[in-house]
């Protein structure tokens, strides 16, 4: 059946690419990091798991659309020869295959620009900045269709799994949502968002770094709740596998005051957000607006992001209305 292909496909694929960045993770004093025009870091991981994922997906799926996060063009110019033989290594060591620069260069712009009711949505590696401090980070695919999310994987190394280190996370529409080791995505158990319903007891997870969360304003939300416990913090879209598995009840990116106008990305919440709703939880703007990804690489109808295990997400809501 193609349902099961394009599921056990995008699993593989952030398998393979997880293999990839946890091998340049453990060398990060190595690691060479390049900035970027947005002024973000980039690294070979970033650059390599991408190429690894868009390969696989163009090879299979050759008529959908990628919306994925890295460019060769910027990677030629930002990283140069700096990035470039590293990147090569790396690739070819997670292959065991000798590619070439151009043909990684390549792989990295699969599916780009092709219009399709299909496209994939993949973030190489969320929370660039946790990975260069051997923190948390996650390779994030979704698969929309003209329904909205049909697949999300979330592939997240350093992420307790049990008794492992390394977890992959995925959910299907109408399906429900997974969990396993990453070094053996054959022994899956399903997730669910925990059952918390008093507003005192919510667990919130928020950001490591203080660019990516108002920490003021959450503390004001648990206040205004009457939530008193400490918040997990912890980097990139784990913060989704946090709701979606019971180890938080709630996740914020609330909007800027100074820039009003900012849009979140849709590379930064689809495979979460999937992962989430099919968990039991909600993923919403903060107006409680369902959120909208199939306009483009921006989530332009949408302010912010609210997840939340659902049992308190209108909650939640009225708290951030009332700020």
């Amino acid at each position: 059946m193609r349902r099961m292909d394009e599921l056990e496909l995008a699993v593989g694929a952030v398998a393979q690419a997880a293999k990839l960045t946890s091998a340049v993770q453990a060398r990060r004093e190595a690691v060479a990091a390049a900035t970027k025009k947005d002024r973000s870091p980039v690294t070979v991981a970033d650059y390599g798991a991408q190429a690894l994922v868009c390969r696989l997906l163009t090879e299979h799926f050759p008529d959908d659309g990628i919306l994925a996060e890295e460019h060769s063009a910027e990677l030629l110019v930002s990283g140069g020869g700096e990035l470039g033989a590293p990147l090569v290594a790396a690739v070819g060591e997670t292959l065991g295959a000798d590619p070439s620069l151009e043909e990684i260069c390549a792989w990295l712009e699969g599916g780009r620009g092709i219009e399709s009711g299909r496209r994939w949505i993949l973030d190489p590696v969320d929370g660039t900045k946790g990975f260069l401090r051997g923190g948390q980070y996650a390779i994030a695919l979704a698969l929309l269709d003209e329904d909205g999310l049909r697949l999300g994987v979330l592939g997240c190394p350093n992420l307790p799994c049990g008794e492992q280190t390394g977890c992959l996370l995925f959910a299907e529409r109408g399906r429900g949502a997974f969990q396993a080791p990453i070094c053996d995505t054959s022994q899956r158990e399903r997730i669910s968002a925990s059952e918390e319903e008093n507003p005192a007891q919510l667990v919130f997870v928020e950001s490591v770094e203080s660019g990516h969360a108002d920490h003021g304003s959450h503390a004001r939300i648990c206040a205004a709740l009457g939530a008193t416990g400490e918040p997990l913090r912890m980097d990139s879209q784990a913060k989704y596998a946090a709701v979606a598995r019971g180890d938080a009840s709630v996740y914020l990116r609330l909007p800027n005051p100074k820039t009003p106008d900012y849009r979140q990305k849709a590379w930064d919440h689809a495979a979460g957000a999937l992962l989430v709703t099919e968990s039991g939880g909600r993923a919403t703007d903060i107006s409680g607006k369902k959120l909208d990804f199939s306009a483009g690489p921006k989530l332009v109808n949408n302010r912010g992001v609210v997840a939340t295990n659902g049992r308190c997400h209108d909650e939640v809501i009225a708290a951030i209305a009332g700020l």
